[in-house]
């Protein structure tokens, strides 16, 4: 129930799962709302705050995502996906990562721009590794936003991809995806 089995996610893969998903579609939209905050607004010094701090945590998840995924078998693909499909869904997903990752080094590089660590709610700070650098704030910030549209992106086409297997194929790989058996 736990584990991964050869046909089924288990609990703590779905739970992961779901959580990274809920938390950057809401980091997301935290960005694109803090992005029109001007500095008389009350959220102007707390959206970031909330932003990086969550950020910053899900850095954690996503790495014992990939221990986890690592450590635990993986599911065989549905036996009615074609090749493409097969390849298809496994380069998505690697993708995935590599930009979840990106996109949180980008933001990483955006708060520690002016030598200073990022305070994670007060609980701890995560030190910045690099000295001040002249305009790696507004660099990382450009490489930040593409990368989190293009992440969103690619995660949507993954949810659209999910349905279809769903609604069109009939198969079970969307409900592999919520509930371990």
């Amino acid at each position: 129930m736990w584990k991964n089995t050869q046909q089924n996610y288990g609990l703590i893969a779905i739970l992961l799962h779901w959580l990274v998903a809920l938390v950057v579609f809401g980091l997301f939209g935290l960005g694109l709302y803090m992005t029109d905050l001007s500095y008389y607004d009350a959220w102007y010094q707390k959206a970031p705050f909330i932003h990086k701090s969550i950020g910053m945590l899900l850095l954690f998840v996503i790495v014992f995502r990939l221990v986890w995924r690592f450590i635990n078998v993986r599911p065989e693909p549905e036996p009615s996906l074609s090749r493409i499909e097969k390849v298809a869904s496994e380069w998505a997903h690697r993708l995935l990562y590599l930009l979840l990752i990106a996109t949180m080094i980008a933001g990483y590089l955006i708060s520690t721009a002016d030598g200073r660590g990022i305070d994670v709610f007060g609980w701890f700070e995560i030190p910045a590794l690099l000295p001040p650098v002249k305009g790696m704030e507004d660099i990382a910030g450009e490489v930040h936003e593409w990368l989190a549209w293009t992440l969103v992106g690619l995660a949507v086409l993954h949810a659209l991809a999910a349905i279809k297997h769903h609604v069109i194929d009939k198969d079970k790989t969307l409900m592999r995806m919520f509930s371990p058996k």
